[in-house]
């Protein structure tokens, strides 16, 4: 009896922890000068599983963190993996050599802002 508690008692915590949920990644990324603004492309896979949990956006963000452009997603992509998408009219300061990216998913919430977009000159 003593053993199966001992057992028990090292088990039964991983019973109770969720699965870590898988983030959405960003695969590649790619800016384009429009003039004044940008044009941002984010290629993106995440494990869609329907409308209650898919990759929902994603933004471009200084390395300061202040937001410059979000893209929405307005449905999953269960059958696209990994999806392109653009965002256009981003304004980002002159002299800016990079930017952030990070991805958003419906359940999840936010990864990490640890894509690094260099810009080109």
């Amino acid at each position: 009896m003593r053993i199966f508690l001992v057992l028990l008692a090292l088990v039964s915590p991983s019973l109770s922890t969720p699965a870590l949920a898988e983030e959405p990644a960003i695969k590649a990324a790619r800016a384009t000068r429009m003039g004044e603004l940008w044009r941002i492309e984010v290629t993106l896979r995440h494990p869609d599983t329907g409308w209650e949990h898919y990759a929902d956006g994603w933004e471009v963000l200084t390395t300061d963190g202040t937001s410059l452009g979000l893209r929405v997603l307005a449905h999953p992509h269960e059958t696209e993996q990994p999806f392109t998408r653009s965002l256009d009219g981003v304004m980002i300061s002159d002299g800016t050599d990079h930017v952030l990216i990070r991805a958003r998913c419906l359940q999840d919430g936010w990864g990490d802002a640890g894509f690094e977009l260099t810009l080109p000159r």
